[in-house]
């Protein structure tokens, strides 16, 4: 018996309906084997930390490159489960003292680095140096780690960040701005963070000022972050799940994961 070419449509639509099918995965296998891009393992902070404010200085303009950053698509904080799952339990601990968090950035994409180090070569863009870096030059910004060509941020576990009274609503006096480049903005600057000592010169900041630099520090150490020796709003999370991979997916919100 004869086929009609009629009855043959359905299997002929339904074949191309598989290549296409098979053409897509293939994309979407080319689009995930670039780790880089994938945002799986990452989580919306204040889905995790919801008490978290945000004021993400990269997202806007008032930064030291005076523009907003490539890859922050939305006002928003991300990290790996892990350190926002940490992060819980320093926002946690601190709210018993009467302080919650605020955020000033988190993840950070490469691309959002790339666009310091261009920044950084532009020798006459110093629109915003009275504000961030009055004593430095920009190879002198380049020389102290203030930018380099990678960041831990890229690799989802790190954080910058203060704290504010809950009382007030105000932030606490850290003697210094967020991304102020300078010794001002060194742990040990007025005191020894390792000991919780503070250093009466008259030339440093304020005892007030290093204690609560040290809310902060001890808080954020006891939850598995180590600092850094010339940020006292920067730290990393201790066992981070990505030491080597640097992302680049675009700073955006994620789905809410369980």
């Amino acid at each position: 018996m004869k086929t009609s070419r009629f009855t043959q449509w359905p299997l002929v639509i339904a074949l191309a309906a598989v290549m296409t099918l098979l053409a897509s995965c293939k994309a979407n296998q080319q689009f995930i084997t670039d780790k880089t891009l994938d945002s799986s393992q990452f989580v919306t902070i204040t889905d995790v930390v919801p008490d978290a404010i945000l004021e993400i200085r990269y997202f806007s303009t008032y930064n030291f490159v005076g523009a907003r950053i490539d890859g922050y698509e939305e006002p928003v904080a991300l990290m790996t489960r892990q350190a926002a799952d940490s992060l819980r339990a320093v926002s946690d601990d601190l709210k018993q003292h009467g302080y919650c968090l605020k955020i000033y950035d988190a993840y950070r994409p490469q691309r959002g680095v790339d666009h310091f180090m261009r920044w950084a070569l532009v020798e006459d863009d110093t629109i915003t140096k009275a504000y961030f870096y009055p004593r430095l030059t920009k190879k002198q910004v380049f020389d102290g780690e203030y930018v380099a060509t990678k960041s831990g941020h890229s690799r989802g576990s790190t954080i910058d960040l203060t704290l504010v009274d809950m009382l007030t609503g105000k932030e606490l006096d850290m003697g210094g701005t967020f991304d102020w480049f300078g010794i001002e903005s060194h742990p040990d600057y007025g005191g020894n963070p390792e000991t919780l000592e503070y250093t009466d010169d008259g030339t440093h900041i304020s005892s007030v000022q290093f204690y609560n630099r040290m809310v902060l520090r001890t808080a954020m150490m006891r939850h598995g972050f180590k600092p850094l020796d010339n940020e006292w709003w920067h730290f990393t999370l201790k066992d981070e799940p990505f030491p080597d991979t640097y992302f680049n997916f675009p700073v955006r919100t994620l789905p809410l994961k369980k």
